[in-house]
């Protein structure tokens, strides 16, 4: 094939044949197309654009280029969900439980956390022991074990993306909504899942900031999902401020052991409940998304989820007894409580900063070779919304590392309101 002439094509805004388009996914996953070839095709589609048949084309171009988990030995209706990337967002660990006790199938790939964004694959590491590398044989069975596995995502996958992203980024190609819209979806297609949640963050804390632009993005997500034959749905959800009270690693796993056990904060558990919901309708569990909300929400408060969580880690030999006695296995040397310096309700207004703070102590990598403390982390004592008095702790610092906490950082990272903010979690569900 003449890549030039597929160049031309689109230059000139015309539409790209099924053919053409796996062909520039395996030859430059190949190396055979040069990059400056890719960069000036991605510069094309940048500037003219794909219909939704080239966006799905493309998505599962990337999917051929890796290895696919076609899961053919798990019985029953399987899913997964998708976060877009946020701080405090621990909702897999939360949500995977409660599916699974219901009989559903959850069959999850996450991957690590980098900068002020936390991984699945990290948190689970809190566990001694715990292996997320697993053979296609070893995933399928401890779904069929547990109703439930995460494993990590492999080099092998979808890589015709990974080279893609990463030119993209470095030639001024990122936004565009057809490329962005088969990056997020050709990881989630590598699985041959039945239904897929997405929660797809919007505010400062998320990669989409505005929510006409996410609404956007998942508009084209919907679309391309039907078109691949899954079950799907999106959750549009706050990211100005941090999910839950817990920013970190260990501590998130204490956050979503307890909010199973019964004892989670408030925004969490609705986020969680929401989307265990939509993928208990979707598999048919319940017949409308208000009774199975209200049937989650109801078990979630009693405590009914914690026992598939358990069962989950064990099977993939991890060490649960450590999160069950979590003040002797995780401490630090340091510790700050930030205060209030006057009466009001606390607002946090930048989850992004939270995030690099988290960072800073050690909870988060700057690089990928950088090596995570478990222990270390945030916990906020108020959340946004709270009534808060002077000389309240709002949150707790936790770190291994001299904590270096200048008071000019809390202009960046909250405001006492004379009025109680807005702190709604849910912004939207588009399906």
């Amino acid at each position: 094939m003449n890549f030039v002439q597929v160049l031309n094509k689109k230059k000139q805004g015309l539409e790209l044949t099924t053919e053409e388009i796996n062909y520039f996914a395996t030859e430059y996953a190949k190396g055979t197309i040069p990059d400056y070839q890719a960069s000036a095709l991605l510069m094309a589609i940048c500037i003219k654009g794909l219909n939704e048949r080239e966006i799905l084309d493309l998505t599962q171009a990337y999917v051929s280029t890796g290895d696919k988990y076609m899961l053919e030995n798990v019985k029953g209706y399987k899913v997964d969900k998708h976060s877009t990337g946020g701080v405090g967002d621990k909702t897999s660990l939360v949500y995977g439980p409660i599916c699974a006790s219901y009989g559903l199938k959850v069959c999850k790939m996450s991957g690590r956390g980098l900068a002020q964004t936390g991984g699945t694959i990290d948190k689970l590491e809190t566990f001694p022991g715990m292996t997320t590398e697993l053979s296609d044989k070893a995933f399928q069975d401890v779904i069929n074990k547990t109703n439930m596995s995460i494993i990590q995502q492999t080099s092998n996958i979808v890589l015709a993306d990974k080279k893609i992203y990463a030119l993209r980024d470095v030639t001024g190609t990122v936004d565009s909504i057809g490329l962005i819209t088969a990056s997020i979806m050709s990881k989630k297609l590598v699985l041959n899942n039945d239904g897929l949640v997405i929660d797809c963050k919007v505010g400062k804390g998320a990669f989409m900031k505005d929510l006409k632009e996410a609404k956007e993005l998942s508009n084209y997500m919907i679309k391309i999902g039907k078109m691949a034959g899954r079950d799907i749905a999106i959750m549009l959800t706050n990211m100005n401020t941090p999910l839950g009270k817990a920013i970190g690693n260990a501590i998130e796993v204490k956050e979503a052991y307890d909010t199973l056990l019964g004892n989670g904060p408030d925004d969490l558990n609705e986020l969680c409940a929401t989307a265990a919901a939509i993928s208990l309708v979707q598999g048919g569990i319940f017949k409308d998304f208000k009774t199975a909300e209200k049937d989650v929400l109801t078990k979630l408060k009693n405590g009914d989820f914690v026992k598939p969580f358990k069962e989950f880690v064990e099977a993939q030999g991890g060490d649960f007894s450590v999160i069950e006695n979590y003040d002797k296995n995780f401490t630090t040397k340091n510790k700050i409580e930030i205060k209030a310096d006057k009466d009001g309700f606390i607002e946090y207004i930048d989850a992004n900063e939270m995030g690099l703070l988290a960072m800073e102590l050690g909870a988060g990598r700057k690089t990928k070779e950088d090596t995570l403390d478990l222990a270390a982390g945030i916990y906020l004592e108020k959340q946004t919304g709270d009534a808060v008095k002077k000389g309240d702790v709002l949150f707790t610092l936790y770190s291994n590392k001299v904590i270096d906490y200048k008071s000019e950082i809390s202009d960046k990272l909250f405001t006492i309101n004379k009025t109680k903010p807005n702190s709604k979690i849910i912004l939207d569900i588009l399906q």
